[in-house]
């Protein structure tokens, strides 16, 4: 039996359903995972410990409750393209972290270390991690890494697994992070660093990117993090961010800004993914160390 590696699926902006559910069970992330399986075979599949994190329960019957106050009430206009807006805008206004703590944001960040535990679980903590992020669940990821980096998390992590320290990959595709960093100057901009503290340098290249931005130029919410500010311009240019343009638009369909949730079926990401899922599986990583004296298995540390 080869090496397992933990992968989470997060998902982004817009309707998934009102209950999450099973945590072994697949929603949004049905056709990448049997896409990927497809591609690589079940015998790599059985060390892939696949989990999604579900967060759009947390909104959407707040949304569907509204908008139907405002069709059935009302007496409002074009059902669908409300909705549409409904469940993106609102989605990413009410995910935010004000001083007093906001109740959306920590119940999706509960929803992820719920999800981090899980995997740990049923692998070990010398585990690979790779992490998928759809549209804002990027962002999402994002700032959950970025909380635990400056001691700002909501919930503390219990092991270097849940700190992120075994992550190999960070991959986002249908990337709006930009869009979150106008509220600042560019200079200010922060970007996330490297949570992946305990994986071994790679011996083929001098730095190997461990966060992969996959966006199409016909999806208006998929966007590249380098023009956004310096500093991820700077990660480009050191090798730790690497930017890419795909197409998942069905050719038949010629250039309609329609893409961004394509990407989840298209065999071409899928074989990215491949790519990525197989370097991630192949990493190695290096013992857990306190000191001078080797730490238990991080496993054993979950409360």
């Amino acid at each position: 039996m080869g090496q397992k590696l933990a992968v989470a699926v997060i998902h982004g902006m817009g309707s998934q359903g009102r209950r999450p559910p099973q945590s072994y069970e697949l929603s949004f992330s049905t056709q990448l995972y049997w896409g990927l399986r497809q591609i690589l075979g079940d015998e790599v599949f059985e060390n892939v410990v696949w989990r999604e994190v579900f967060w759009a329960d947390i909104l959407q019957r707040r949304q569907e409750d509204y908008q139907r106050h405002l069709i059935e009430q009302e007496g409002a206009r074009w059902p669908k393209s409300r909705s549409f807006v409904m469940n993106r805008l609102t989605d990413a206004a009410a995910y935010r972290r004000d001083e007093d703590g906001s109740r959306t944001y920590r119940r999706i960040h509960c929803r992820i270390a719920r999800t981090l535990r899980e995997l740990e679980r049923l692998t070990d903590g010398d585990t690979p991690l790779l992490v998928l992020a759809h549209s804002l669940g990027g962002h999402i990821m994002s700032n959950y890494i970025y909380d635990i980096a400056h001691k700002q998390a909501m919930f503390t992590p219990k092991s270097s697994f849940q700190a992120g320290e075994t992550l190999t990959h960070f991959v986002t595709f249908g990337c709006n992070i930009p869009i979150f960093t106008f509220n600042q100057p560019r200079q200010k901009v922060t970007p996330i660093s490297n949570p992946g503290l305990r994986v071994a340098p790679d011996a083929g290249r001098k730095v190997a990117p461990w966060w992969i931005n996959i966006n199409d130029r016909d999806d208006v919410l998929g966007m590249p993090l380098a023009p956004s500010a310096p500093a991820y311009q700077g990660m480009v240019d050191r090798g730790e961010l690497k930017e890419d343009w795909i197409r998942v638009l069905p050719a038949g369909l010629g250039r309609l800004p329609f893409a961004h949730n394509l990407y989840w079926r298209d065999k071409g990401f899928q074989h990215r993914i491949a790519h990525t899922l197989n370097d991630a599986r192949n990493t190695r990583i290096l013992p857990e160390i306190m000191g001078d004296q080797m730490m238990p298995s991080a496993a054993l540390m979950v409360a």
